[in-house]
């Protein structure tokens, strides 16, 4: 089954912690101390593999974990950085934060490759905490944690051409004669149940890639039916050609097809019916003798707005010609880069800590308790009884607004701070 949208869980991996050791050799009585720092966690990649070309394998596996960084050992030995986590998705899938929608990387590059979540930092052994005054210490930095998170995956086909209309117009038929591609081919409707790829290659040109999307109907673009499933797949597109049955074989009128396909686009998203675009009268062998030729009023109604209309037979390949060299030249004065969607939403930029909740109360008269995740974290993270580790406790209660939050519920110095385990007398700078 053809699937171009996926829901995973990542995670990056955890940094390994530092290790607290000492030399105890022989003839070093009062060895210093010697705890590696802990290994990087692996990062999550992605990276496009043009052996791909539907998201299937994620219906199977949904999450995916980075190794982690091994912890620091004795005598200085530096822990193994985790492998990082590499993800292979099709040519041309947009990576989105599962909980805003917002594009985090858009893999429209055949050699592209994208870092999604760093993986933690590995944690200082003891050794970088030695000083003048503290020359043993039995504190080594835990390993930073690695990221997670829930990202969409939509795959947006990468073609120049888009084949729009509505089923059993003859889209399938048109790509199987003018492409490499080999699409099933049958009388009823919704044939088509996934996007298909082909190359046009003409003579004295170098050709474009066409798509045929799955039929549209009314209501398409609210979710009726089959074809919005694959509604996506048309904003890549730079050239749309609106196939219509100009025989009316089922009895439906060509004009107001185009009228209604136009609309569901419309209604799908702004600006998708800004792109140029061609009308194929198709099945005109079909028309018997003596039956109005729906070409005049075609021409008459689109061709003053500049849309050129071309009569064809995609059965017998009649004015097919003309159409692609007509569509070609179109591309041509137009930029040959692929659309690309604009990054929206950074992961790594944003600071997990920042994320975590936590609480500034007045537990009784001279007594204020500060904690939260947030809190307990950032205690993970520093060592109180050094003098660097203590200012760099400072500057995080005044940066996160916790001295400010003292300040409204009514703290006076020497009050108590109370923040697990650790109580701090409170001084006004």
């Amino acid at each position: 089954m053809f699937a171009d949208r996926a829901k995973i869980f990542i995670k990056s991996g955890k940094g390994g912690d530092g290790h607290v050791s000492f030399r105890r050799e022989k003839y070093v009585p009062n060895g210093g101390p010697n705890g590696g720092d802990g290994g990087n966690g692996g990062d999550i990649i992605f990276v496009v593999d043009e052996g791909l070309n539907t998201l299937t394998d994620f219906r199977h596996i949904r999450k995916y974990v980075a190794q982690p960084g091994e912890d620091g050992g004795t005598t200085n030995k530096h822990g193994k950085n985790g492998e990082s986590l590499w993800i292979k998705v099709p040519l041309g899938t947009i990576i989105k934060d599962a909980e805003t929608d917002k594009i985090i990387a858009d893999m429209s590059d055949s050699s592209k490759q994208a870092v999604i979540l760093r993986g933690g930092r590995g944690g200082k052994g003891n050794q970088h905490y030695a000083t003048p005054t503290m020359q043993a210490p039995k504190y080594a930095q835990p390993g930073g944690d690695g990221r997670e998170m829930y990202v969409n995956l939509e795959l947006k086909v990468i073609a120049d051409v888009g084949l729009v209309g509505y089923p059993n117009v003859g889209k399938s038929t048109l790509l199987s004669r003018v492409s490499n591609a080999k699409p099933k081919i049958a009388n009823y409707h919704f044939t088509t149940l996934h996007p298909n790829l082909g190359v046009v290659d003409l003579d004295g040109s170098d050709g474009f890639v066409i798509a045929d999307i799955p039929g549209l109907i009314e209501g398409a673009s609210e979710g009726v039916g089959l074809g919005h499933e694959f509604l996506r797949h048309i904003e890549r597109t730079k050239v749309l050609i609106h196939i219509v049955d100009a025989a009316s074989t089922e009895g439906r009128n060509p004009i107001d097809d185009i009228e209604k396909i136009t609309f569901e686009l419309e209604n799908y998203k702004d600006g998708i019916t800004d792109k140029p675009w061609v009308i194929a009268a198709n099945k005109m062998d079909a028309l018997y003798e003596g039956a109005d030729n729906p070409l005049d009023a075609l021409k008459e109604k689109y061709e003053p707005l500049g849309i050129k209309v071309f009569p064809i037979s995609a059965v017998s390949g009649k004015g097919v010609k003309e159409l692609l060299y007509y569509v070609n030249d179109m591309l041509k004065n137009m930029d040959d880069a692929p659309v690309v969607f604009e990054q929206e939403y950074d992961p790594m930029a944003v600071n997990p800590l920042e994320q975590l909740p936590f609480t500034v109360e007045k537990e009784e008269e001279g007594i204020y308790r500060v904690e939260g995740p947030r809190i307990e974290r950032m205690l993970g993270y520093t060592n109180l009884e050094s003098e660097k580790g203590f200012h760099f406790f400072q500057k995080f209660m005044k940066e996160n607004g916790i001295l400010d939050q003292l300040e409204e519920l009514g703290i006076q110095e020497e009050d108590t701070v109370c923040i697990y385990g650790f109580e701090f007398d409170y001084y006004k700078e």
